[in-house]
This record gives C-alpha cells, structure tokens and sequence, in this order.
C-alpha cells in the first residue's frame, strides 16, 4: 500500500483522485510514527504539496516528520517526492522567513533551492520536459513532453548525477531527481493529464 503524506499543504485530493484512477491503494499516513522503517503499514511514500519552504520546514520540524522523513529516504525505501516535496528534500531555499532567516531543509539532496531570475513568477502551466531516457520513470513517455508546473523557485542539486528531468523558464533547470529509491519532481503528475499518470504508474510499478 502507499501512503500519502498530510501536513497541512494542498493539493492532496488530487493526488489521492490520481492513484485512485490507477487503482492503486492508497490512505494518508496519520503520523510520523507511520514511517518507521521496521513497521510501517507502507511499502511506498508519496510527499506532495505546495506552499511556502521555510514555513512547510517548520511544520515537518514540529510535528516530527521531518525526522521521519529522513529515516525512510536513508533506509532507500521508495519515496516520491512533487512541488514543495521535492524542495524540502535540499539543504535550504532562498525562500525565507519573513524576517529573512534561513531554514535548513531536509538535506538529503546537496544542493540550494533559487528563486527564477526572472519578473513573471510564479511559472504556471504546462512546460516541455527533458528527460534521461535510461530512467524507468519516463517509460512510455516521450521526451519532452508537457507537464504541469507551478512554482516561484527551483532546484539546484550539486551533482548532475542526481538529476532526473529538466525543464526551462527563463534558465534551464532540474525539474526532477532520482537517487536510489528516492524520486522527486517539480511538476505535478497528478495533474498532467495521461503523461503524469503514466509517470505515477511506473513509479508505482508492480513491486
């Protein structure tokens, strides 16, 4: 079964319709202590959401996700992570506190989260995706197909090696990681039509 993450951020039911569609099952995990390795009900993660990175650290600090998190990706379970849920997966984010504080995030990408350069943010809509061909996530997916996007800032990972998909607005970027177990995308699949379901699919896959 797949769990779901809910901590408060949005864009959660779609996620849920998404799966539902591709009949898989899946409920919301109801706590932390869900994502322990050695009993969890789960055999895959989901962490999706949008919001604000600074404060959704917080919430994940407090609530002791954050934490948890970190255990299930080190132990190189399976884990998606879409929009604020690939992000939060990096060291920090020019996306403050109010009063211009940093937030560590969760740190198990290196690498900085940068705001677009340019004045039309945030990006919305659809946008072509550059892909790595040899990654079973795209398969059946044709390169540079469109996905949905929404978001004001991008990641920057240290290492190209980590990079599973890019896109371009106003520079060309990582949109997505894959390292081990761990997937992330900035795009959100459960909204983008047959291509994100046929990426949720393999991500699923029939393990």
């Amino acid at each position: 079964m797949t769990g779901v993450i809910d901590y408060g951020a949005g864009n959660l039911g779609s996620v849920m319709n998404a799966l539902e569609r591709l009949r898989m099952k899946a409920s919301f995990v109801r706590g932390p202590e869900e994502l322990s390795v050695s009993s969890s009900p789960y055999e895959k993660i989901i962490f999706p959401g949008d919001g604000h990175f600074a404060t959704a650290m917080k919430s994940l600090e407090r609530s002791g996700y954050a934490g948890a998190i970190r255990g299930w990706v080190k132990a190189d379970k399976p884990f998606l992570g879409i929009c604020i849920g690939l992000q939060l997966l990096f060291e920090s984010s020019e996306e403050t506190l109010p009063d211009g504080n940093i937030v560590q995030g969760l740190s198990l990408i290196p690498g900085q989260v940068k705001k677009f350069p340019g004045r039309k943010i945030p990006q919305i809509g659809w946008n072509q995706t550059k892909t790595k061909p040899e990654s079973a996530l795209f398969n059946g997916i044709k390169d540079e197909a469109f996905f949905y996007y929404i978001h004001s800032y991008y990641a920057e990972p240290k290492s190209a090696d980590a990079v599973l998909c890019e896109a371009e607005y106003y520079l060309q970027y990582c949109s997505g990681i894959e390292q081990g177990a761990l997937a992330a995308v900035q795009f959100h699949p459960e909204k983008s039509g047959t291509a994100g379901l046929r990426f949720l699919q393999n991500w699923l896959g029939d393990k």
